[in-house]
């Protein structure tokens, strides 16, 4: 009887690309496993076995990662990024509507930071408050705004500006029947596992 031959053992299977640069990313964003992976609601474990290649993560979960990363899922995946001009020219960008709000984009899509033009009608969502991770700075050109953060309102003119935490629970609403005009700066560290819509708001405001 011929001696049996070693069982073949497996070579084990390459390191998918996107694994090292998902914790290239996380490390480089300074963010432990634990919190990147609450942030991206995931649990750690599952975050490690995508890191290290061990799971192949889904749509949805690159997505999340992107968001929490601050980045795009293009650069997940390790797609060169396309090449955006520097310049944004008036009339080059197509107004978007959302929630009776107009967006215009100031700047170029995809980066870590937006810059929009926004117009606020009276009455657009002025009883929504938000609540996500980023920072969010906005300079009124016309007419005037109501500025909520925490329990503080402010009001604010033409040529008025404000850069806050968007920790703190804010709302934006116009104070004139014509609205209001913004220059709207924000980062896009937000995920929808963060993000939170609280509605209309409860207790004293002080105003200043």
């Amino acid at each position: 009887m011929s001696p049996a031959l070693p069982e073949e053992v497996p070579e084990p299977p390459e390191l998918p690309a996107v694994a090292p640069r998902l914790r290239a990313l996380r490390r480089r964003a300074s963010l432990t496993l634990e919190v990147a992976a609450g942030s991206a609601g995931l649990s750690p474990a599952h975050l490690s076995r995508l890191e290290t290649g061990h799971r192949q993560p889904s749509l949805p979960m690159l997505l999340s990662l992107a968001r929490t990363y601050g980045t795009t899922v293009s650069e997940l995946l390790g797609e060169a990024p396309a090449d955006r001009d520097a310049v944004v020219r008036a009339g080059s960008a197509e107004a978007t509507k959302a929630g009776g709000w107009t967006y215009v984009q100031a700047g170029a899509p995809g980066r870590g930071m937006q810059a929009l033009r926004v117009h606020v009608p009276h009455g657009a969502q002025g009883d929504i408050v938000r609540v996500h991770p980023g920072e969010e700075w906005l300079y009124v050109l016309t007419g005037r705004l109501r500025l909520r953060l925490g329990d503080t309102s402010h009001r604010l003119g033409p040529g008025d500006s404000a850069h806050f935490d968007s920790l703190t629970p804010h709302k934006i609403a116009a104070a004139d029947a014509s609205g209001v005009e913004l220059l709207f700066v924000h980062t896009l560290l937000q995920s929808p596992t963060a993000a939170l819509c609280l509605g209309p708001a409860a207790g004293p405001i002080r105003e200043i």
